[in-house]
């Protein structure tokens, strides 16, 4: 019995280095496979990051846009976008981009509607507008030092339009 002791013992032990160097390998393979799947998702997100970087790039600034709508005061951002039906009687009328055929006609006669006029070397500007419907526009004006809002009337007849202020409030 003696003599098996120390083989059983050995047998023990020898068990026990084996079974740990399995964990240990196993262990190892484990990280070396999220490891992996690290390096992947690292790459991938790099390439999304260069491809948002490079569409950055393309966007063109506001002023080099072919319609720069007025920016400015806060107007509640439901208010002022045009019905479907509102944009089929304009379309009728002859207008082929019946809010943006707008705003930019009434940007252009701007000096025209606007009953103010700038004080302390500012000029009166519309800093935004809002098309209402098919007949009114609710628009706000400044120069950096006054302001006020309009509500004009427009009517549309073979592509042109005709504005007319029905009432000024100034701040």
């Amino acid at each position: 019995m003696r003599k098996i002791l120390p083989w059983i013992l050995a047998a023990i032990f020898l068990f026990m280095a084996v079974y740990f160097y399995w964990q240990k390998s196993e262990a190892e393979s484990r990280l070396a496979i999220a490891d992996r799947q690290v390096e992947k998702i690292d790459s991938e997100l790099e390439e999304q990051t260069e491809m948002s970087d490079s569409l950055e790039g393309m966007v063109m600034p506001p002023d080099t846009m072919e319609l720069v709508p007025p920016g400015g005061a806060a107007f509640v951002d439901e208010l002022g976008t045009l019905s479907q039906g509102d944009m089929q009687k304009l379309q009728r009328k002859g207008l082929k981009s019946p809010e943006t055929d707008l705003m930019n006609d009434l940007n252009r006669k701007q000096s025209q509607l606007i009953p103010e006029k700038g004080t302390m070397g500012g000029t009166m500007a519309i800093r935004d507008t809002r098309i209402l419907n098919d007949r009114y526009a609710l628009a706000y004006y400044e120069d950096g030092h006054n302001g006020g809002y309009l509500i004009l009337k427009y009517t549309v007849n073979n592509g042109t339009i005709n504005w007319t202020v029905v009432d000024s409030s100034k701040l």
